[in-house]
């Protein structure tokens, strides 16, 4: 399995507004996210430690303003911890390895995939594109992506 962490040179090459949200814990402003809208079949991985955190099949619009995903692609890639800050109880995910701030799920997805919505900033991820998983290290995910999992 490869190998993700907290990676210096990549936070390094984060924009300010990467570096805002992922390290800082902030939010980007609702409809403002480069993957608001993306359409594209792919995976969604930590733009910090690249661990594969969401699939475009799992994604769907919630009208809420940030992308939103039912499920991550494995829970051994995403935290779930309480976050009480701003007046609210809420759930934050962050990435394991990573150990960067993604968003926060909440508990009003659609009932038939589950009920969750993740709700994510596009600054803390980047897009690999289904033609690019194999080559970026990602062809394990690929089945994931297309539909051809069976359930597994």
């Amino acid at each position: 399995m490869k190998k993700y962490r907290k990676d210096p040179e990549a936070i390094a090459r984060l924009n300010p507004e990467q570096l805002r949200v992922t390290q800082e814990n902030a939010t980007e402003r609702p409809g403002t996210g480069e993957y608001l809208h993306n359409d594209e079949q792919g995976l969604y991985v930590d733009v910090v430690s690249g661990e594969p955190l969401f699939t475009s099949n799992d994604k769907f619009d919630s009208g809420c303003g940030w992308p939103s995903f039912s499920k991550p692609v494995s829970d051994e890639f995403v935290s779930e911890l309480r976050d009480i800050s701003h007046g609210m109880i809420r759930t934050e995910v962050r990435s394991t390895f990573g150990d960067s701030h993604l968003g926060h799920v909440f508990p009003d997805g659609p009932q038939d995939r589950g009920g969750l919505r993740y709700c994510i900033n596009s600054a803390s991820l980047r897009f690999v594109p289904l033609a690019e998983m194999e080559a970026e290290g990602y062809a394990d995910y690929i089945p994931l992506v297309t539909g051809d999992d069976h359930g597994s």
